[in-house]
């Protein structure tokens, strides 16, 4: 499946529909983006059970604003509408096919398990 160009409108959706989501977030100016450009979409096309999609930080403004972006490119990832990745930079091919297996692998019943460890303590100390 290709890449898929993500907006503030399209993104919830895409968040809570799929499984897996993989965002980049680039600029066209961005020199290291377009050197992971090519990485991105050949992964894309290898895990059409995955979402990708690119997030122009020029265009889409609010999304760069609501997710921190600092750095670019950020890579973030998204399993059962859970963020499990974030991370500014880009990565060489085996790095990211790395990624991708250790996101199918993730346990999520034990991520939402430490997630509700970490509210619980989070409240505690309030």
């Amino acid at each position: 499946m290709p890449t898929t160009e993500m907006s503030e409108t399209a993104l919830p959706a895409a968040i809570a529909e799929n499984d897996i989501v993989f965002l980049d977030f680039w600029a066209a100016w961005c020199s290291p983006c377009r050197t992971f450009a090519p990485v991105f979409e050949r992964a894309s096309e290898a895990n059409p059970d995955i979402v990708f999609g690119k997030i122009d930080t020029e265009t889409e403004r609010g999304l760069a604003a609501a997710f921190q972006i600092r750095s670019i490119p950020t890579l973030m990832v998204f399993r059962s509408g859970i963020l499990v990745f974030s991370q500014p930079g880009a990565l060489a091919a085996p790095q990211l096919d790395e990624l991708i297996d250790a996101v199918r692998a993730l346990d999520m019943d034990a991520v939402r398990a430490e997630i509700a460890r970490a509210t619980e303590a989070a409240e505690v100390v309030r």
